[in-house]
């Protein structure tokens, strides 16, 4: 199988799954229990929140670890305008994750909400951002976009905005390009190990010191009473390895990936129709998207199904809905037809993709288009 769905999970390093493996068999201990087996898992557990909050300039007393990216956006929204009672307005994205646009669904019924439009690049509308530039408003833009790869200005963002509350997705960014919580001036973002070669079930949410927030899922005094329910050091331990090794190889990384998608956006260039909606600018360097212009009489499931049969993992987007093939809200929100927004494909790259997959996908993916086209 040649896998090129990347954005969706990556492969667990060998030496991830090693660093866990003592915390599930041996070193099984509660961490907040108070005897030696659980003391020497709260020691782990401490060391890799100081890890992670290294990897992004933050104090370690600014992350708090949660189940994934999908929870901390969650509690990031809800806790904002129900628990801690920070906000009463929220606006975000138009190509947010779903994570983000399914609890503000929920919470419309409740508060004002809003949905700040993109350009056909897909990149945040500034003249409508500043808009909501006000206190008790929290802002949410994702900072690297999980379909296309576009990454937004998030620091020009949070001068626009230096009211409101400012929330980034960084699922998608974290690892693979820089990320400063300092520089960028976010007082939350959300993050998660199984995009960088970490374990699934594990991820974090920074919380800026100094803002009263309160816990959206009770029952324990977990995380500084700000998220109940038995840490899972195993996972967390895996996830701090892995955020470092994406840091300490950030550079090598992105410069192989680079390279993978500049290789197959020149093999696809020439094929009639084809439009590369990831711009070759301002991207993550493991993203490629694209998608056909006149899509109208191509099944877009038929080109994934295609490349399935031909041992070839991609994607029309986001893996959260990829099974119902609906068309890409984030392509429908650049200005893409309802058609060609459901005829796309999503290549992502990892540090363990090779020249050769890439060249076979591309020669794969032409042949599909042209037996599908008559």
């Amino acid at each position: 199988m040649i896998y090129l769905d990347n954005s969706a999970t990556t492969q667990m390093d060998d030496e991830v799954l090693t660093a866990m493996l003592p915390w599930l068999r041996e070193d099984y201990g509660n961490a907040s229990s108070i005897y030696a087996l659980g003391r020497r898992a709260r020691v782990a557990i401490e060391q890799a929140r100081a890890d992670i909050a290294a990897c992004i300039n933050a104090h370690p007393a600014e992350i708090f670890f949660t189940s994934g990216g999908t929870e901390a956006n969650n509690t990031v929204l809800k806790s904002c305008v129900d628990e801690s009672d920070l906000a009463d307005t929220i606006a975000v994205g138009a190509t947010e994750h779903h994570a983000i646009l399914h609890p503000l669904e929920i919470l419309a019924h409740k508060y004002p909400t809003a949905i700040i439009p993109v350009d056909e690049q897909g990149l945040i509308k500034k003249e409508i951002v500043h808009t909501y530039n006000a206190p008790r408003t929290l802002i949410s833009i994702m900072h690297a976009n999980n379909e296309t790869g576009i990454i937004q200005p998030i620091q020009e963002l949070r001068s626009l905005c230096p009211e409101a509350l400012l929330h980034t997705d960084a699922v998608q960014s974290f690892g693979k390009i820089p990320f400063d919580v300092q520089q960028l001036g976010v007082d939350f973002a959300s993050f998660s190990a199984h995009k960088i070669h970490g374990p699934k079930g594990i991820g974090a949410l920074f919380i800026r010191k100094g803002i009263d927030f309160k816990a959206h899922q009770q029952g324990g005094g977990q995380e500084r009473n700000r998220r109940a329910g038995t840490e899972a050091t195993a996972l967390i331990v895996g996830f701090a390895l892995a955020a470092k090794k994406a840091y300490t190889e950030m550079e090598q990384r992105a410069k192989h990936t680079y390279s993978m998608i500049s290789l197959l956006r020149e093999e696809l260039r020439n094929i009639e129709g084809l439009r590369c909606n990831t711009p070759e600018d301002n991207t993550l360097p493991t993203i490629i998207n694209f998608s056909l212009e006149h899509a109208d009489t191509i099944d877009g499931e038929a080109i994934l199904q295609s490349l399935d049969i031909a041992g070839i993992a991609a994607s029309n987007g986001s893996a959260c809905v990829s099974g119902s093939m609906q068309s890409s809200h984030v392509l429908l929100a650049m200005g893409r037809s309802k058609a060609e927004a459901k005829a796309a494909v999503r290549f992502s790259v990892s540090r363990h993709t090779t020249k050769e997959e890439i060249q076979t996908a591309a020669a794969a993916l032409k042949d599909i288009l042209i037996s599908l086209r008559g």
